[in-house]
Parts: C-alpha cells; sequence; structure tokens
C-alpha cells in the first residue's frame, strides 16, 4: 500500500460523527472511514517505520464500561509509532485536521520520579528547556498528564514548575489540513516534524530512561 495522503473526506467524516455518534452513522459511513481514513494511515506509518519504529493504530471504538460517556466511537484516528521504545511519535487525523507529536508515557511511579529530579537538577533542567524551546516556538505545545499544584517535595516557585507538574512529557501541533496533506508529500511534512523533536527525544533517552 503507497501512501498518497490523506483525502478531505476524513475530516468531513469525522465532523458527521461528532454530530451522530451512532452504530448507524458508523455503518453507513465505515466504506469512508476505511479509504479516508484507516487505510491511508497505515499506509504511512508502513512509509515511516523504517526510521520511526514498529507502528501500531489505535482502535476507532471507545472503551466505555467506566466512563459516563458510552458514545462508542472516537472522534479521531490516532497512530503511534516507537511503542517497543521509551520515546513515540504521534499522528492524528480527526474533524480538525492533522496532528501530530511526541513524547513518552508515565508508565510507573518511578518514571515520573526520574523525570520530576531530572527537571529540578539544574543542568538537566535547564537543558530541557533549551531542547523545548524551538519545539515550542514551532508551533508544539507542551502536554501530558499533570498535577494541580506542585507535586510532593517541591516548591511551588520552582523556576520548571509547570514542567514538574507534569507526568510524563508529551508534545502535540495541530496543523489542520495545509495544502500537502492531500498529496504524498505529507510524509515527508510529518517525518520532517518527528525529526525536529530530536533534542527532546535525546533529552528523555538520557535523563528519563538512560
Amino acid at each position: 500500500m503507497t501512501f498518497s495522503g490523506f483525502p478531505d473526506a476524513g475530516p468531513a467524516f469525522y465532523e458527521g460523527l461528532e454530530a451522530d455518534n451512532s452504530k448507524t452513522y458508523w455503518l453507513a459511513h465505515k466504506a469512508v472511514y476505511e479509504s479516508a481514513i484507516r487505510e491511508p494511515m497505515l499506509a504511512l506509518v508502513d512509509a515511516l517505520e523504517g526510521e520511526f519504529g514498529e507502528a501500531r493504530l489505535f482502535r476507532p471504538y471507545r472503551d466505555v464500561r467506566f466512563s459516563a460517556d458510552k458514545s462508542p466511537y472516537k472522534t479521531h484516528q490516532g497512530a503511534f509509532t516507537g511503542a517497543d521504545t521509551a520515546f513515540g511519535y504521534y499522528v492524528q487525523m480527526s474533524a480538525d485536521g492533522l496532528a501530530l507529536g511526541g513524547g513518552f508515557r508515565a508508565t510507573s511511579t518511578a518514571v515520573t520520579a526520574r523525570y520530576r529530579a531530572a527537571v529540578d537538577a539544574s543542568g538537566s533542567g535547564l537543558e530541557l528547556e533549551a531542547a523545548l524551546a524551538p519545539i515550542v516556538a514551532n508551533g508544539f505545545e507542551v502536554l501530558g498528564d499533570a498535577v494541580a499544584t506542585a507535586p510532593r517535595g517541591y516548591p511551588r516557585d520552582h523556576p520548571r514548575i509547570e514542567l514538574l507538574r507534569r507526568k510524563e512529557l508529551l508534545v502535540i501541533q495541530r496543523l489542520g489540513m495545509p495544502d500537502w496533506v492531500n498529496t504524498p508529500g505529507a510524509a515527508d511534512q510529518i517525518a520532517a516534524a518527528w525529526r525536529s523533536l530530536q533534542p527532546l527525544r535525546s533529552w528523555v533517552d538520557r535523563h528519563v530512561f538512560g
């Protein structure tokens, strides 16, 4: 399967699903989901797998067992590469178009503790700020599950308190539907964006999982 870009029908499909998150809508439009979303996403991660690692697509169905929201379908399709590594890369299509990013998930309290210790230390903490500065300037948002105030043992006026509050560290860039997204060149654009995260990946590899 050769990647040729993401059709405009993908975001349109999700606009409809947001309005009618039902099995009736899903079955009536499943062919659009397959051709405009799932197949292009599979082709994309296959094209990028050699450089960025093994990839998988997330299931389109929501886990509603413990949720008050019983709508059955996710309103986006995500894919994650580097699933067997500490740092992974993410790409998503939704009604808002394309989004992409990378980072690491907090798989244990020990991982979070190592991350916070590295943020707290002056040398590695300043190094992280330096790595993030051009990434944020390029339109990425810093995300990740976080506590409401300061984590236990750290002062609220710490110079890097916003980073310390996080249990994990992710960055995401929301791109919408730029002209190139419908073309094979979208793979090159996404790869270039992921490569721009290399300073963050190096920091995570050395200070959190090293």
